[in-house]
């Protein structure tokens, strides 16, 4: 067992796992929600952005507006997931099974975080777990944090990297949120992972 470089869920667990599905996955959804939606667990999707979070950057609109034009594009997104056959939601609460947050009411209402491209939906989904207490899963189009082409098994402290926004490593790290990065490019990884069969990825902080 290459402990080093895998990790699992918790099978079974009634405890509230939040999913960053990403934009970069938008492709690859149709096989991806028929695995959280069988899954039959407290799991919320936060969107990404995707393409409309691209035409807000596009837009060069300034820090507050393109804040708010962005967690707006993250509820399209959802849409967009939702045609898959998973019910949407916009209450900030732990789900009896898998849904998806169309998360703007949300930001509107708390405003928790910096108005700035260094967060995107990444810390946003680190903010929903850590208000929920729940661990965190990031799907990326790739396998986890590299160093020199090489998958970086654990993270203990911030690091730079293009896989998560930059304000994400720092903000589970601070609040102790228990996250994992995973290629979402492969569902049946995606489905072990969910039933605490150990796969590779990163891990940041604290051991699943």
């Amino acid at each position: 067992m290459r402990s080093q470089v895998t990790h699992g869920g918790e099978e079974g667990s009634a405890h509230l796992t939040v999913v960053k599905l990403g934009g970069s996955l938008a492709r690859h959804a149709r096989e991806i929600i028929p695995v959280i939606r069988a899954a039959r667990r407290p799991l919320l999707i936060v969107p990404g952005g995707g393409v409309f979070a691209d035409a807000v950057r596009q837009s060069e609109a300034d820090s507050d507006t393109a804040h708010w034009m962005a967690c707006a594009a993250m509820d399209q997104y959802g849409w967009m997931l939702a045609a898959q056959g998973i019910k949407t939601t916009s209450r900030l609460a732990c789900p009896a099974g898998p849904r998806i947050l169309l998360p703007y009411c949300t930001m509107r209402r708390h405003d928790p975080l910096p108005h700035s491209w260094d967060v995107t939906s990444d810390t946003i989904a680190a903010w929903v777990a850590g208000r929920l207490g729940g661990d965190l899963l990031v799907l990326k189009s790739v396998d986890g944090i590299t160093d020199e082409g090489k998958l970086v098994p654990r993270i203990n402290k911030p690091r730079v990297t293009d896989v998560v926004d930059p304000q994400c490593i720092p903000y589970v790290l601070e609040h102790r949120i228990r996250t994992f990065i995973l290629n979402g490019t492969d569902p049946a990884r995606i489905e072990r992972w969910l039933r605490g069969v150990k796969v590779p990825g990163t891990c940041i902080g604290t051991t699943f």
